[in-house]
């Protein structure tokens, strides 16, 4: 009984995972590209991170501890995503902001650890930012949008 059980659940949590990926997939976004085409534009970190929904180890984007003022766009097609006003340390290894640029990210839900979570994407080429969660600074917007820094490119002020 109990494996029927716990069948049950991993086969309920690989469907919701499952449709979770093919909404993704399904949706359109003003920049489309062939896989061809992103492998032959992008790193493979951000390949990986952009492409696959994969997540680079915390604490290895140089964008982590970056506190220059300019906005973070999305490295696969440079849509501005983030401000540096925005960002802030959380000590979890990746960088963090307390809000995004509105309307440049686009967000769903994904069950890829068994539980729904908040998935980001850039709005314009659908490339995986990260997640968001509700434990960012309670003195503005509660929320933190943990973000691979390889889905990032920062434009200083300046520039």
């Amino acid at each position: 009984m109990k494996h029927t059980a716990l069948l049950l659940f991993a086969l309920l949590a690989m469907s919701c995972n499952s449709n979770a990926q093919k909404k993704a997939e399904q949706e359109s976004f003003p920049v489309t590209k062939s896989d061809e085409e992103w492998k032959a534009e992008l790193s493979e970190q951000e390949y990986y991170v952009l492409r696959e929904a994969g997540t680079e180890r915390p604490f290895s984007s140089e964008l982590n501890k970056n506190y220059e003022q300019g906005t973070y766009v999305c490295a696969a097609c440079g849509t501005p995503l983030f401000k540096s006003e925005h960002k802030f340390d959380s000590g979890t290894g990746w960088p963090s902001f307390d809000r995004e640029i509105k309307g440049n990210v686009a967000f769903n839900v994904d069950y890829n650890l068994g539980y729904a979570r908040t998935e980001e994407h850039c709005a314009t080429c659908g490339g995986h930012l990260g997640h968001v969660f509700n434990d960012g600074p309670s003195e503005t917007t509660g929320k933190r949008h943990c973000i691979n820094g390889a889905a990032l490119d920062f434009i200083p002020k300046n520039q």
